[in-house]
């Protein structure tokens, strides 16, 4: 039996997954959490004495999206612990925004919440065995990051955190909306934004808005 984790902060997303992972039979979702802290929680509290357990699960299905600390930052936390949990990132980002970024910081493989929900389950036993998991697309973009690293966008050059800013202001989103998604403070939200701009040479959010439509990073 394959043990599952999942971390949304969408409770509707997180029982629409789990329902997905239940009706196969040899996967279990034994816990859940929405955010990084209820996740380092129950991490815990699966591996207490008296558990049973060596380790919380099996795959963790994360989402990048979190409040206060992302996915990401989980990731790179769970990395440098040596932390032996298989992470599966979900998210409504398409592949060429985050997969790789995830792929780097440790994730076993990377799948977008549109896409079909069989996929998560050959996902998740994918992962479970020790393998990556990968769509044809992120396949694809693996090859020709390493085949073309001199045409590197420029976007790809910013800190995951710097990435995050950039696509919610694009998205539409005011300085103080994205620190409270976020639970950071205006201030260094504006420190993030003043980096954006600097490392891409842009002048203003209307720029910054066109550079990321124009690179894909949000819809039109």
């Amino acid at each position: 039996m394959i043990d599952v984790i999942l971390c949304d902060d969408h409770a509707l997303i997180r029982r629409g997954i789990r329902d997905t992972l239940s009706d196969a039979p040899d996967i279990q979702v034994v816990g859940e959490a929405a955010d990084y802290g209820e996740l380092r929680g129950l991490l815990r509290t699966l591996t207490a004495p008296g558990s049973g357990r060596v380790q919380p699960c099996d795959v963790l299905v994360l989402d990048i999206n979190l409040p206060g600390r992302s996915g990401l930052d989980a990731l790179h936390t769970l990395k440098d612990e040596g932390s032996l949990i298989k992470v599966l990132v979900v998210s409504m980002y398409p592949e060429d925004q985050y997969a790789i970024r995830a792929l780097r910081a440790g994730a076993y493989g990377y799948v977008n919440k549109g896409g079909d929900p069989q996929l998560l389950v050959q996902a998740v036993r994918t992962v479970a065995q020790g393998r990556k998991y990968v769509t044809p697309e992120i396949a694809q973009m693996l090859v020709e990051s390493l085949t073309a690293p001199s045409t590197e966008l420029a976007h790809s050059k910013l800190s995951d955190r710097e990435l995050q800013t950039l696509v919610m202001i694009a998205s539409g989103k005011r300085l103080a909306d994205i620190a409270q998604d976020l639970t950071l403070s205006p201030k260094t939200v504006s420190v993030y934004r003043a980096r954006v701009l600097e490392k891409l040479q842009l002048a203003n959010n209307s720029e910054l808005t066109v550079y990321a439509i124009r690179n894909g990073l949000v819809g039109q």
